[in-house]
């Protein structure tokens, strides 16, 4: 296995609690947007995520704003969709990634474009997120490309996948979970939590199998700006749980303060995570709000090492 250069790798090997983050690239290309972002993040995560079209909306690729990132002291961690290459696209994206010392890479299978602001384009598909696991590791590990070819020089990459304890039907979350564990899948970044009881069941589940042992999995994280917002991902967002307490929750608060009564919902879910056995950090997904991710490590007393490159 090529040698990487992954701070998240060193942090969750070292058997500290990580914290990762997520930064959406701009609707453009200017690069001070990521730079901003990475002014706000630096010092309180130990890598930051760069999302993929997200949405199947068109935005700045992940693999720029990643070395931008990287330039601004950040660990980056490129997310790879599965929608809009097929294997020779992300083979060869991940050789360019790791050509520009991005060092972690987020398999993930994408959403369909439907959903995003160029519903007539065509997909791709010619992967799911476990086979891109499968050729991303094997071109690390075996030196060698899907097609049975050599790589004249691996990619040094720590590679993760993407889980979803919420996700219906719940039964097969974890045999899920196992196939990419099973692909090679080093650690596992999961949907948002608001629902504990259901997160713990699922994890309970991981222990059975012994996948905590073999994956690092960092538990999700959404701030919650207002009781709209929670009522928008509960009814609206396919694979969300968010109990209604938690929307009576910020109901019952002033609008004036139910961006730091969301705060608060995501410190005291991460101080709950950090007991549950198996959970090795957490990655927050401060959606364009990238300001409560340093407030967030703050109150939640969360040990980060970021150091730079």
């Amino acid at each position: 296995m090529s040698q990487t250069k992954s701070n998240l790798e060193k942090v969750l090997k070292a058997g500290k609690f990580a914290v990762t983050a997520e930064a959406g690239p701009p609707r453009g290309a200017k690069p001070e947007v990521i730079r901003e972002k990475a002014k706000i993040l630096k010092g309180s995560v130990d890598a930051c995520n760069v999302t993929d079209n997200q949405t199947s909306v068109v935005r700045m690729c992940s693999m720029a704003a990643c070395r931008i990132l990287q330039e601004e002291g950040i660990d980056s961690v490129m997310q790879m969709v599965c929608r809009d290459r097929n294997r020779i696209a992300a083979q060869s994206d991940i050789l360019g990634a790791a050509s520009l010392g991005i060092s972690n890479l987020l398999c993930l299978s994408g959403d369909h474009q439907v959903f995003g602001d160029h519903p007539q384009s065509k997909n791709v598909f010619d992967l799911d997120s476990i086979q891109l696991v499968k050729i991303a590791t094997d071109m690390r590990d075996k030196s060698r490309f899907a097609g049975g070819k050599d790589v004249d020089g691996p990619p040094a990459i720590f590679v993760g996948a993407a889980a979803n304890p919420f996700a219906d039907p719940f039964k097969i979350q974890v045999p899920r979970l196992a196939k990419k564990v099973a692909a090679g899948a080093q650690f596992i970044q999961t949907q948002c939590i608001f629902n504990l009881d259901k997160f713990k069941e699922f994890m309970k589940g991981v222990r059975d199998r012994g996948l905590h042992e073999k994956t690092y999995i960092l538990g999700g994280i959404t701030p919650l700006k207002s009781a709209g917002m929670a009522k928008y991902m509960a009814t609206k967002v396919a694979g969300m749980d968010v109990p209604e307490d938690i929307i009576k929750r910020m109901e019952g608060v002033d609008k004036a303060k139910q961006k730091e009564e969301g705060i608060k919902i995501a410190v005291e879910t991460i101080q709950k995570l950090k007991r549950i056995p198996g959970v090795a950090g957490v990655h927050i997904m401060a959606i364009e709000w990238e300001e409560a991710v340093p407030e967030i490590v703050k109150q939640a007393k969360l040990q980060h090492v970021q150091k730079g490159k």
